[in-house]
């Protein structure tokens, strides 16, 4: 479906979802887990995310996508946020929405990531806010620290 902006130009919309999987671990550092691909010959560090399939929630394309991008099973613990942009891609103009949610590993492992990551990556928080190579995946992530902290001992504290 096309839709037009404030100038009359034409754009379509576009959607995803994905996590920002995390954990305290032994030392008490905060870890979270990013993706290493290859975009236009470039080497980008990002949160896994990806396209709604099947009429999926959100939520369940946000679990697929880490397992598929990180080889995670991961859980949902709290809403993250959601970022949006624009792009141009064969000649076509999309505003894209992504919602993400904080999320825990309860299985799976690294390793097992699917063939368009090079590599899935735990890294201390600081660390992996330095790596992030998209500026509003970053702010989100920086601005929902306290956040994600929040979900992750309100998680731990349960049973």
């Amino acid at each position: 479906m096309k839709y037009f902006d404030e100038h009359g130009q034409p754009y379509r919309k576009d959607a995803a979802a994905g996590g920002l999987v995390a954990n305290i671990d032994g030392s008490g550092i905060l870890r979270v887990v990013l993706i290493r691909s290859r975009r236009r010959r470039a080497t980008v560090w990002a949160l896994p995310k990806g396209h709604f399939e099947n009429g999926e929630t959100a939520e369940q394309t946000a679990i697929r996508e880490v397992n598929e991008e990180t080889g995670l099973l991961a859980r949902i613990l709290a809403p993250l946020g959601t970022i949006d942009y624009w792009f141009v891609e064969k000649g076509k103009r999309y505003h894209k929405f992504v919602d993400y949610f904080v999320m825990r590993a309860v299985g799976g492992s690294l390793e097992d990531h699917d063939d368009e990551v090079e590599e899935a990556r735990w890294m201390s928080w600081e660390r992996a806010i330095g790596r992030m190579s998209y500026p509003n995946e970053r702010a989100l992530v920086e601005a929902r620290r306290d956040a994600v902290l929040a979900a992750l001992r309100e998680d731990g504290s349960r049973g």
